[in-house]
């Protein structure tokens, strides 16, 4: 992997991996997944066998952290009553 990529955040399950990265694909940032294998080849995601790391360009990690923790505070939250 590229030394100028940062982890910003380490998902459990390939659902939650697509998930985040989509959602910072949806902001303009790129990302890339490391860990992945043992999932991959054995179907595991218990306590953490099958967690990835999702990796984005130091330039945009800040930025990256930034909204994976509004989502956490609830900011990009759908309400029952929004009209999509």
């Amino acid at each position: 992997m590229d030394d100028g990529f940062v982890v910003v955040h380490t998902a459990q399950g390939e659902l939650e991996e697509e998930q985040v990265r989509s959602f910072l694909a949806a902001h303009g940032i790129a990302s890339e997944v490391r860990g992945e294998a043992l999932r991959k080849t054995h179907g595991l995601t218990l306590d953490g066998l099958g967690a990835v790391e999702i990796l984005v360009a130091a330039a945009a990690a800040e930025e990256a952290r930034c909204l994976l923790e509004g989502v956490a505070r609830g900011d990009f939250r759908i309400d029952d009553q929004t009209e999509i």
